[in-house]
């Protein structure tokens, strides 16, 4: 019988007390680089030697808090504070891609209670594959390659520490009995962080923190255009623009090389140097990829996701390449009824929808009732059978009636509905691509003038009501309806 392998680990660090939050994630940086160079030196040691002569283990680091009082600090934002007196922890992973958003956390908690908070090593393992994760001339074989088996050498990905059980509110107490004081595992974010270089091909690192979703090529093209022109104004504030293969530009005249291969999500990055830059993701169509999209790009924390893509006009009083603006959403896409309930209502945002409202005004020159002739607001539908006009009209249409819904989409509803989830500003301004149930239906040739100008302004109404939200203060815009009774401390 083979005897059990000795449990290897890096040099264990003591936890230290920290009131300054920059000192704290300097801390967490140095943690994590000892752990993630622990396991790399000795993955490609067992690789080279192909055989196990030890299990080796790393953990991530922690941050932990304990507030004794009561007693309240600012209370005016929904996040920087815990509830109740307490213990609370949270594994934090790439402290070097948080670091701005750690470090104003920290700060806030540590201002709010007026308490030190501790940093380092937490008993979670980190797997082996989100520490090489960030090598990609390192790949990780896959099980029976070896003679041995990986799981017996290394940590790898457990399931039961990469749910969304903190956000969906059903988690209780860590095993410690410390509350939670972020909305992710470290294990968690690792899983997306890979996810979304799977999925995007573009890395973490690119992202920004207002992510505009389209489900219709046209956009992308548009937002390239407008990039360079950025690009070629030096007083607007960009700096780059990142295309799908981490292809970065910083001259509006270089040319990017097209892959020979389109990841299933392009994403496009137009970035400042503080990452209050704009990310437009391309999901294509359907609920599951908004629902996938979303999931994923959670865990970097963005400021605001909108919606700007094609969808079906219900009314006759409306034309191709009007907008709708939705107040609220019929959601029929089925994705997330296990994680949150259909009797869930899902606010409008007042700060989101009036940046949308004046962005539509300042593109289209239009104010006030005149915006009625090319804009609609109301509730916008969202279905997952692509082809539901083909079914029995009765029900469908009924319930469409009922609702009040002015639009019909694909995506708008799951991407609301999972910032809702997450604690993500959201919205969704669309742009009328065919009324089915007037027939005019979305055939070659249908497109007329307006509807094609229209078009081309619709992105540039997203991107500059995302910079009306950059300009708001952040208190302003995570608003406490995102929030429920009991939550973390991070935003």
């Amino acid at each position: 019988m083979n005897e059990p392998l000795t449990t290897l680990t890096p040099d264990a660090r003591d936890p230290e007390r920290f009131t300054d939050a920059e000192a704290a994630v300097a801390r967490l940086e140095e943690l994590y680089e000892q752990a993630t160079s622990f396991l790399l030196e000795k993955f490609n040691d067992t690789l080279e030697s192909k055989r196990a002569t030890a299990r080796f283990r790393a953990f991530y680091p922690e941050v932990r808090i304990t507030v004794p009082s009561h007693i309240k600090g600012d209370n005016r934002m929904s996040f920087g504070h815990v509830p109740v007196p307490g213990t609370y922890t949270a594994t934090l992973t790439r402290p070097d891609l948080f670091r701005n958003y750690l470090t104003q956390q920290l700060g806030l908690l540590m201002r709010n209670h007026g308490v030190p908070v501790q940093v380092g090593p937490s008993d979670t393992p980190m797997p082996v594959h989100f520490a090489v994760a960030a090598h990609p001339d390192v790949t990780v074989p896959q099980e029976g390659v070896l003679d041995f088996s990986l799981r017996d050498v290394f940590d790898v990905p457990d399931l039961a520490s990469m749910n969304d059980d903190i956000v969906n509110g059903t988690a209780g107490p860590n095993p410690d009995g410390s509350g939670h004081l972020a909305p992710f595992t470290a294990q968690r974010v690792d899983y997306s962080l890979a996810r979304l270089s799977h999925y995007t091909a573009t890395a973490a690192e690119h992202f920004q923190n207002h992510v505009l979703f389209t489900n219709y090529q046209f956009y992308v093209d548009e937002f390239e255009d407008v990039a360079r022109r950025m690009l070629a104004d030096p007083h607007s504030g960009y700096s780059s623009f990142v295309a799908p293969g981490n292809q970065e530009i910083f001259d509006p005249q270089e040319q990017i090389p097209g892959l020979a291969k389109l990841p299933q999500m392009p994403t496009y990055h137009l970035k400042r140097p503080d990452g209050q830059g704009i990310t437009l993701v391309n999901i294509g169509v359907g609920p599951s990829n908004a629902k996938t999209a979303t999931d994923h790009i959670a865990v970097l924390r963005p400021h605001a996701w909108l919606m700007v893509g094609h969808c079906a006009g219900l009314r006759n009083s409306q034309s191709l390449g009007d907008f709708v603006l939705a107040h609220a959403y019929l959601r029929e896409d089925h994705v997330l009824d296990d994680d949150l309930p259909v009797w869930v209502p899902i606010p409008a945002l007042a700060e989101i929808q009036i940046a949308l409202q004046e962005a539509v005004a300042e593109v289209t020159d239009l104010d006030g009732f005149e915006l009625k002739r090319i804009m609609r607001t109301g509730t916008v539908a969202t279905i997952d059978n692509r082809n539901w006009e083909l079914r029995d009209q009765s029900g469908p249409v009924h319930r469409l009636s009922q609702s009040r819904a002015v639009a019909l989409d694909m995506e708008s509803a799951t991407i609301a509905a999972n910032g809702f989830r997450f604690r993500v500003p959201y919205g969704t301004l669309l742009c009328v691509s065919d009324k089915p149930l007037h027939g005019e239906l979305k055939l070659p040739g249908m497109a007329t003038e307006f509807y094609r100008s229209q078009v081309s302004n619709h992105l540039l109404i997203g991107i500059r009501a995302m910079e009306k939200l950059r300009e708001m203060p952040l208190e302003r815009i995570h608003s406490r309806k995102l929030r429920s009774f009991e939550e973390t401390a991070f935003l």
